[in-house]
């Protein structure tokens, strides 16, 4: 029986990191012993003032529909922030909401990519960037950055990938899966870059920004250069830096006509996020600075364990993780190796396969992220998850002629 499915399906790829945590589900469920560093999520409790504020706002009767862009409330803490946190300045009407920031970087692009449009996206990348852009009817212009530079763009990578059907150039600093943050002066060289190109607009990712372990202020492109400000939209949530996965809480700032045409979107597919949720995130942006502190020092002493203990797997190498809270090990000293039942292993596909068969460590692959041959490890998990995987993965590579 045919069913009538859009050819639109066929331009993309289901999640690898939603089809790894699946993968990981399962095997729990058989009762396997199966450690998983696939989830790019805290392993906190969202802030108590966050779950309190939501139970007010329920009791208050705010179980109603919201406004498409997001409530007053969520709207003024979004503006203190970026101002606080991004020396960003943004009207009401330049900040948007909503359920999730994958949700707003998918509107955004349904609002301003036609067919053939590109969108230069440095790889490593966030799994999601190129479908998106291809679901839109976009071209994802990849442009691989190896860990030879720091798993970054150069200006002059910029340069020699726009055309005149560039529309985006997608940065996400501290960067999934690699950790990479952009310096100043490296941000400054991309501006310049862009400044000469007026067709071509900026969208930052910057999820992660408060798991910063370089110990320096994190630039931003709208600050260093102001001409860019008026076609550079800014992603951010809630759901890393305040443990609120869950809540399904994004927020964007960018010019009003922009987030005009995404409020509009927005009203005819998935509406205003649940309130409740929204003064739960009002409340953690407010006043959940010392949660912030608290995770992010955790997250810096499971970087130090785990980088540590990857560096002494035979054929893997961990470079210094700057930002976010995944290690991007290159395995490339593993491939061409064979497994005590046969198999060689010619692939970061083969490599994750192997330690989640041989080990039961759950890890994604590299070529996921646009670059191979790596791995990628979550460390949003416990030291005591951290010590056995890496014992076990280590093992598993001692394991291999």
């Amino acid at each position: 029986m045919s069913y009538p499915l859009s050819a639109r399906l066929d331009r993309f790829s289901p999640s690898a990191s939603v089809a790894a945590k699946a993968r990981v589900t399962e095997l729990l469920a058989q009762g396997r012993d199966v450690l998983d560093f696939t989830a790019g999520e805290p392993d906190l409790d969202s802030p108590a003032l966050a779950i309190e504020a939501a139970h007010a706002a329920a009791l208050a009767g705010h179980t109603r529909y919201t406004a498409t862009s997001g409530t007053p409330l969520l709207k003024r803490a979004v503006q203190r922030k970026f101002q606080r946190d991004n020396g960003l300045d943004y009207a009401l009407n330049e900040i948007i909401v909503g359920a999730g920031a994958k949700q707003l970087i998918y509107t955004a692009f349904s609002c301003t990519v036609d067919a053939g449009d590109e969108v230069i996206i440095p790889a490593p990348y966030w799994v999601s960037y190129p479908d998106v852009v291809q679901l839109n009817g976009g071209v994802p212009v990849i442009v691989p950055c190896p860990d030879a530079q720091g798993f970054k763009i150069t200006p002059a990578q910029l340069q020699a990938a726009i055309t005149p059907r560039t529309k985006w150039l997608v940065l996400n600093t501290p960067n999934n899966p690699s950790g990479a943050i952009y310096s100043q002066a490296e941000l400054q060289g991309l501006c310049e870059v862009l400044v000469r190109h007026p067709q071509v607009w900026l969208m930052t990712d910057e999820i992660y920004e408060h798991f910063n372990y370089l110990g320096q202020a994190l630039a931003a492109p709208a600050r260093l250069a102001p001409e860019l400000k008026a076609r550079t939209l800014v992603i951010n949530g809630v759901s890393k830096a305040y443990a609120m996965t869950g809540w399904r809480i994004g927020f964007a700032g960018g010019p009003a006509p922009l987030i005009n045409a995404m409020d509009k979107l927005m009203s005819q597919s998935v509406g205003g996020a649940a309130g409740i949720n929204q003064a739960a995130a009002a409340a953690a942006l407010n006043d959940g600075a010392s949660f912030v502190a608290h995770a992010a020092g955790l997250f810096a002493s499971r970087r130090e364990l785990i980088m540590q203990r990857l560096n002494s797997v035979p054929g893997l190498h961990c470079r210094p993780i700057e930002g976010a809270f995944y290690a991007y090990p290159n395995c490339a000293g593993l491939l061409g190796k064979r497994t005590p039942g046969g198999q060689v292993l010619n692939s970061d596909l083969d490599v994750r396969n192997y330690l989640l068969e041989a080990a039961n460590v759950a890890v994604l692959h590299g070529a996921a992220y646009g670059l191979s041959p790596y791995l990628r490890l979550s460390f949003a998990t416990s030291t005591e998850v951290i010590e056995d995987g890496c014992q076990r993965i280590k093992a598993a590579c001692e394991a291999l002629a």
